[in-house]
């Protein structure tokens, strides 16, 4: 129950800011912050839905290690894809560590029923939040853009949602 609270206020926070950064004319976030496996990624906004706390995903037989089921979100079934096992980074979570998750669902414009299971969500950033950022190399997933250094060191993978959606190995849930 706590954990529904502090995702409620999280959301309301980062509402209220985007708003309020809209209506005095500052330049707006561009990104969610997420961690997936101790590693930290940049997802668009304009690709982003809803944010849920983990719920209850329903297994479905014969499907990739990475998709984890459906879960009935909002009174629709989405289909719910592991980030971090999609993308080659396969961990053991604990059960404190999964009641930590959160689910983010796909902006409906991208016209895909899903939502990915991320470890932490980080919050909103800008381009301003970085120092450096580097082209990605040519043997990286189309889906994965430009990689940002913030003043720590800490590398920022920004992740295409739209490019993800489209890709056949994301839409290829078969076992």
């Amino acid at each position: 129950m706590a954990n529904r609270e502090a995702l409620r206020e999280l959301q309301i926070r980062l509402a209220s800011r985007l708003q309020a950064a809209k209506s005095e004319g500052l330049s707006v976030s561009s990104w969610l912050a997420i961690e997936a496996a101790g590693k930290f990624y940049l997802l668009p906004l304009s690709h982003a839905g809803e944010i849920f706390p983990r719920s209850t995903v329903q297994p479905v037989p014969y499907t990739q290690k990475w998709f984890l089921g459906v879960a009935n979100l909002r009174g629709g079934l989405m289909g719910v894809i592991d980030l971090a096992a999609f993308l080659g980074m396969a961990q053991q979570r604990t059960e404190q560590a999964m009641a930590e998750t959160s689910l983010l669902t796909l902006n409906p414009a991208l016209e895909l029923n899903a939502a990915l299971l991320v470890d932490r969500l980080m919050g909103l950033r800008g381009i301003d939040a970085f120092v450096s950022s580097e082209s990605p190399p040519p043997d990286t997933p189309v889906f994965f853009g430009t990689t940002y250094l913030d003043s720590s060191g800490t590398r920022w993978q920004e992740l295409n949602l739209q490019a993800l959606s489209q890709q056949s190995a994301f839409l290829s849930i078969r076992a």
